[in-house]
């Protein structure tokens, strides 16, 4: 198949791209490297022993979109391209709307012109908001309760009008994912964000590896197994078989689905810390700091339909999520800059 892969450069991309060609399907990447490498596909390319096409483009240049899938003709589109900070969401809400669901937006209509009626979409647990309910099934209320989650949520509402204005013919899978960890095996590949990083893990291997004092824990007065706030983390390995899953499923799936994609399990943020430093070998050094606004004490999928929907389950856990991190960064210290 002729997977065309938006944002394939970034630390989800890359890895997707990477089982996709090991899977023998066929790979256009777009991304406009703003948070990403193209060091990163190159070595994807090594790893895989393929070659993939890639073009510099940003998902709302609509002239330069329609004319790659123009050319590459895709049977699918795997949507990951878009802003996920969700405090710069709040600060740059026009910015995220523009990106995230004019972009969606955009790529629908370029994927009309060339007749690609399949797409799998970058959700976010997010949409859940604060859960009413423990672990979160797919009914469970949406109610994101930030503009990050919310364009999200409108992502995946112009999927299902663009699905079921033509049910027949056209499929849209919206994965909704919980916390993303852990790095390729191979420690080729990995996370490397710009700046100071916003999720959990690359923060604790920064500080593992010398780049970061310390590490803050916001909140540790939670009403958890520990103090610390609860999420349910997967492994990235895992979450991009899940979009080749979803891609390989499609034909077979309703017009419009949502899917979770998780674990279906909780760990709390100094769980993870602890397995980190017993993975690595290295002390973290943390603060305890007052929680953020926004944050929820603790959310976990509920995964059952994934299995159902899709036959996926995960196959790693907390130890190789944790080991296959340090193993990336420890190799990597400065990303894909040069070490």
């Amino acid at each position: 198949m002729k997977v065309l892969v938006t944002g394939g450069a970034g630390y989800i991309g890359s890895q997707t791209c990477l089982e996709l060609l090991r899977k023998g399907h066929d790979v256009q990447v777009v991304d406009n490297l703003l948070n990403s490498s193209v060091e990163a596909l190159t070595r994807v390319k090594r790893l895989s022993n393929r070659n993939l096409a890639f073009t510099k483009c940003d998902v709302r240049d609509t002239k330069l979109l329609n004319r790659v899938l123009g050319d590459f003709q895709p049977d699918a589109v795997i949507h990951l391209a878009g802003l996920k900070a969700v405090g710069e969401s709040a600060a740059k809400p026009t910015l995220y709307y523009d990106v995230n669901v004019g972009g969606t937006a955009a790529l629908l209509s370029a994927m009309e012109k060339v007749s690609c009626d399949n797409i799998v979409f970058s959700s976010s647990a997010t949409v859940y908001g604060e859960p009413q309910y423990l672990p979160c099934d797919e009914q469970h209320p949406l109610n994101p309760i930030n503009p990050y989650g919310r364009t999200k949520l409108f992502g995946e509402e112009l999927l299902r009008d663009w699905s079921l204005a033509e049910p027949k013919n056209r499929h849209a899978v919206a994965l909704r994912y919980f916390n993303p960890v852990g790095a390729d095996l191979s420690g080729e590949i990995g996370e490397d964000p710009n700046d100071i990083p916003n999720n959990l893990i690359p923060f604790v291997a920064q500080v593992a590896v010398g780049r970061r004092d310390f590490l803050q824990i916001f909140g540790n007065d939670y009403e958890t197994v520990d103090g610390s706030g609860v999420r349910d983390y997967i492994h990235v390995v895992d979450l991009a078989r899940s979009h080749v899953v979803a891609v390989d499923h499609i034909q077979a799936l309703a017009p419009f689905e949502a899917i979770n994609i998780g674990t279906g399990s909780g760990l709390s943020v100094l769980q993870m810390v602890r397995e980190f430093e017993k993975q690595s070998g290295k002390q973290i050094k943390y603060k305890i700091a007052s929680r953020r606004l926004g944050d929820v004490a603790e959310v976990w999928a509920d995964a059952s339909k994934a299995k159902k929907m899709l036959g996926f389950q995960t196959k790693f856990g907390l130890s190789e999520m944790c080991r296959d991190t340090w193993r990336w960064q420890s190799a990597n210290p400065n990303g894909y800059q040069k070490n």
